[in-house]
């Protein structure tokens, strides 16, 4: 171990219980994505840790959402490097009730806490770290923390985007995958298409040969949609809600279904687009409409991650870390900040159940992560 990751290892170690204070902080103030005002006070706790640093942070309100936080270094230096986390969960206010915050056998529990607030300390005591150890970041440090990434990143994107467009890389704080703690060096692509069949009512009974019916013609559409479905090139689609008719006895005049897209490649966002609009209807007196598309974009192993995922591997190694890596099957804004700039993801807890009951982090690996990621931050690339 050399003497700066000695240096960083040592002094999170004497601050262990203040990391993990911090992050028991940040899982007792829920957080829902849908509800906007409930961001208040998480937001409120990162601005005093994020103001600690030295750093001007600035909140960036939201038109239906709770806000984000940008951070910056006051001084103005060329290059920059970006770190990205959300404060928002996907769990409602009173989740605490019944899935409360606990510490046992090595491992916090609670909702948000693996993803991804244990992400969001790692920024504030990675970040610390170097200052406390008297070494500056290799780049000057912009943190973005938005409020609706667990809700596509509706408000957020042109934000992350234009903060990739100006930055050396990013580095984004989503938890690492699964309990072996692999780095997410690509994630699919994904997208949602809405089908709406419209056909014609008649009763079912008496003049069925009159109606045209929607519920008969997405029964067909969905056979198709199954059928784009490509496990070689890493595409998934899948029809995962369906509504429609009045009654029993009544030729359904409507039907909708909502369908759920994965690309591991970008090559195959054009083809699958395509496909889904291309769709017609077999029924006679029926018509179809597709909206939707495929609005994050593949993280892939280009060669600018696949340079920063090396530079994160040289850091491992100097901290006695064996780092593995691994495609993730959901998005982040990770797919944002790739098309623009070196990206790599997962760099936050090591632990499991995201979005499950089971939610956790094991506490000495992730604050292994912080020493990994204050490491990085003070590498140059």
């Amino acid at each position: 171990m050399d003497d700066l990751a000695a240096s960083l290892v040592h002094h999170l170690g004497q601050v262990r219980d203040d990391q993990i204070d911090l992050l028991r902080r940040l899982v007792l103030s829920e957080s829902p994505s849908l509800v906007p005002a409930a961001q208040d006070e998480i937001l409120g706790v990162l601005t005093t840790e994020l103001k600690a640093l030295d750093l001007e942070v600035e909140y960036v309100p939201g038109q239906e959402t709770g806000g984000h936080l940008l951070a910056r270094a006051q001084s103005k230096v060329e290059g920059a490097q970006l770190l990205i986390g959300h404060c928002d969960t996907v769990w409602p206010l009173g989740t605490l009730d019944h899935m409360p915050l606990e510490i046992d056998d090595g491992r916090m529990r609670g909702p948000g806490v693996y993803d991804m607030k244990a992400g969001l300390t790692q920024i504030i005591f990675a970040l610390r770290a170097l200052r406390e150890v008297g070494v500056a970041p290799a780049l000057p440090p912009i943190v973005f923390i938005n409020s609706d990434e667990e809700i596509g990143s509706r408000e957020s994107k042109a934000h992350i985007m234009d903060l990739a467009r100006d930055v050396e890389r990013a580095l984004v704080l989503e938890p690492s995958l699964g309990p072996s703690g692999k780095l997410k060096t690509a994630r699919k692509g994904v997208g949602r298409f809405t089908l709406t069949v419209k056909g014609q009512a008649a009763h079912a009974g008496l003049d069925p040969e009159a109606g045209a019916s929607a519920i008969l013609e997405l029964s067909f559409l969905i056979q198709q949609l199954f059928a784009l479905n490509d496990p070689e090139r890493g595409v998934t689609v899948n029809v995962g809600m369906i509504d429609g008719g009045l009654r029993p006895n009544v030729v359904a005049p409507k039907s909708t279904a909502t369908v759920d897209v994965r690309v591991l490649h970008q090559e195959d966002v054009p083809r699958i687009e395509d496909a889904m609009r291309s769709l017609r209807p077999s029924t006679s007196g029926v018509e179809i409409e597709v909206e939707g598309r495929i609005g994050r974009l593949p993280l892939e192993h280009s060669g600018r991650n696949r340079t920063l995922w090396k530079l994160a591997q040289e850091c491992g190694n100097s901290l006695g870390m064996r780092l593995e890596e691994g495609t993730a099957g959901g998005g982040s804004d990770g797919n944002h900040t790739s098309l623009h700039t070196a990206t790599l993801d997962g760099l936050g807890a090591v632990g499991d159940g995201a979005h499950a009951q089971h939610e956790y982090i094991d506490i000495e690996a992730t604050l292994d992560r912080t020493a990994l990621l204050a490491l990085l931050l003070a590498t140059p690339a």
